[in-house]
């Protein structure tokens, strides 16, 4: 049930933990709970930050789909 639960989040997430993680060699179990205590710490500083690398890499990604889309024409 939990790792239903877990892989569900996972697939849903936004990714900014695991890019974090991926780009600075860091495991991502350690980003998250970062994230998790420095958010109670913080008064959610922290989630306002992730919501924000999220839109970005989103945004990047987007911005690399349609830059792929152009070059196959």
């Amino acid at each position: 049930m939990i790792k239903r639960i877990l892989v569900y989040f996972e697939q849903r997430s936004f990714g900014v933990c695991t890019y974090i993680g991926e780009r600075f060699g860091i495991s991502i179990s350690k980003i998250r709970l970062f994230f998790i205590y420095t958010s109670f710490l913080a008064a959610g500083f922290p989630i306002i930050f992730y919501f924000f690398a999220g839109f970005v890499l989103d945004f990047r990604h987007y911005v690399k789909r349609m830059r792929h889309r152009l070059n196959d024409y």
